[in-house]
């Protein structure tokens, strides 16, 4: 499979950096996370990126980041979980490679993620109230990117990490 970029989409806490690095190892490929590109290139941490930029300066570096990594081939790369309200980053997700859609159900998300203080959007009273605003609204978006969509739910990321590249295979 040469040439190949795979995009791994879907929400916080669904497992796409963690996967994608198995992925990564399994096909041979570079890995990287959008986020991880985002804080090495500012020098700041995504929380500080918020509180200083607010999301519009953090979605305009994430769509300045990916635009660039979708340039690039034999790549996996994790993506931050809003990466698709933009229609822009959308259209370049689908034309830039394959477009995996990692889910998890909803109790799943929040016990992964509800400790977490590098997720900005969960500082709130209730981020399980939160984490389904976000996938309410985003769902519909994840979905229209996807070539393919997993389940993590209750699964070993090396499990998933096969799966997706039997479906990348099968499809070559």
């Amino acid at each position: 499979m040469s040439n190949l970029s795979v995009f791994l989409v879907g929400p916080m806490g669904a497992g796409k950096t963690t996967i994608g690095r198995i992925l990564a190892e399994i096909l041979g490929l570079e890995f990287k996370d959008s986020d991880k590109v985002i804080e090495d290139r500012s020098g700041a941490d995504i929380p500080w990126i918020f509180d200083i930029e607010g999301e519009e300066g953090f979605r305009n570096r994430e769509t300045g980041v990916l635009q660039e990594l979708a340039l690039e081939s034999n790549l996996v790369l994790a993506t931050g979980g809003g990466i698709v309200v933009r229609e822009e980053n959308r259209l370049c997700l689908r034309q830039a490679g394959t477009v995996v859609y990692l889910t998890a159900d909803i109790d799943q998300l929040v016990e992964r993620t509800y400790r977490d203080k590098k997720r900005p959007l969960l500082q709130v009273d209730e981020p399980e109230q939160k984490i389904r605003e976000l996938i309410d609204v985003r769902e519909p978006l994840y979905q229209e990117v996807a070539d393919f969509t997993v389940k993590t739910d209750g699964r070993g990321p090396r499990t998933v990490a096969l799966e997706i590249a039997r479906l990348l295979q099968d499809s070559h």
